[in-house]
């Protein structure tokens, strides 16, 4: 396709979850790299404009730069759809069941793929039950935030009820604590039906926070990854069947961690990943000869209507 084949082109950025500052910055990148190929791309920010406006402006299709809930979770994806309007990333019922991670791993076990073991809390649960359940440490975290927000990892059972406090009531959430696994995580972006090759992440004390995540130059990713060409291959094979089996598609990115014998467990899945200076498929996209520029126009080539 050539730039003005894609018409009039709105990035959907900002918006009203708590990844909005996140979401500005990729927007802003994406927004960037459109135009440098010589495509029509408008900001659109959702928090201060109709998404009816779309329609009305003859915007052609979205490049969806919004992240978490009201970006993330289907119900923009459904507006468009009810527009006729292309855009890209999952449909609505991926993107939906994807941010919810408790759903998701219901969808991978019932799938038997491995997941770490898990519970939703509840404000008047047993927190020495829970601690003999999942074993210490543990991680808790809200179900359905993206970005690591509200996310703190449990080393002691006096830790347990301000973890819960904070992902289940700060961010007006239900609440997840599932088992830690000690070891790497890698990360696998989507492209179509390709697995880019996996990325290592490698943080401070292991604590791949919000902070870390976006903001901070101490973190690593390491790609080539590290790993022999069939474990690799093993791991981005069980990623593109994660992804497809929640219902995924266009383009996205797996979590996911090796244990100490090696055996691989499934995180969550990120249907608009970060497109900023520090995220992850770009750094994977690069890796293959890709420039961001050329992958945020592969990644607007596969808009699509449900």
């Amino acid at each position: 396709m050539t730039p003005s084949d894609f018409g009039k082109v709105a990035v959907l950025l900002g918006g009203k979850s708590a990844e909005r500052e996140v979401s500005l910055m990729s927007g802003t990148g994406v927004l960037k790299a459109l135009r440098a190929k010589g495509v029509d791309a408008q900001a659109f920010d959702p928090a201060e404009r109709e998404l009816a406006e779309l329609r009305r402006e003859g915007f052609a299709r979205c490049f969806i730069a919004l992240h978490g809930r009201g970006g993330e979770d289907g119900t923009v994806q459904g507006a468009l759809e009810v527009m006729g309007i292309p855009y890209t990333g999952s449909g609505v019922l991926g993107s939906a069941v994807a941010l919810d991670k408790w759903r998701s791993k219901m969808i991978w076990l019932a799938g038997g793929l491995p997941t770490p073991r898990y519970r939703i809390l509840g404000a008047r649960d047993d927190w020495d039950a829970v601690a003999r359940e999942l074993g210490l440490p543990l991680i808790v975290k809200p179900a359905n935030e993206g970005s690591t927000l509200g996310l703190t990892k449990v080393s002691a059972v006096s830790q347990l009820p301000a973890a819960y406090e904070l992902a289940a009531k700060e961010y007006h959430d239900t609440a997840l604590a599932e088992s830690f696994v000690e070891g790497p995580e890698y990360t696998a972006g989507i492209l179509g039906d390709t697995v880019l090759p996996l990325i290592r992440i490698e943080v401070p004390e292991g604590n791949y926070d919000y902070q870390h995540k976006y903001f901070s130059d101490d973190t690593q990713y390491l790609c080539p990854c590290g790993l022999p060409a069939k474990k690799e291959d093993e791991l981005k094979a069980l990623s593109l069947e994660a992804f497809r089996l929640i219902g995924c598609s266009g383009w996205g990115r797996v979590d996911l961690m090796l244990d100490a014998a090696g055996g691989p467990w499934l995180l969550e899945i990120n249907t608009s990943p970060g497109m900023t200076g520090h995220s992850l498929v770009p750094i994977a996209a690069r890796a293959v000869g890709m420039s961001y520029e050329d992958l945020c126009l592969k990644i607007l080539e596969g808009a699509h209507v449900g």
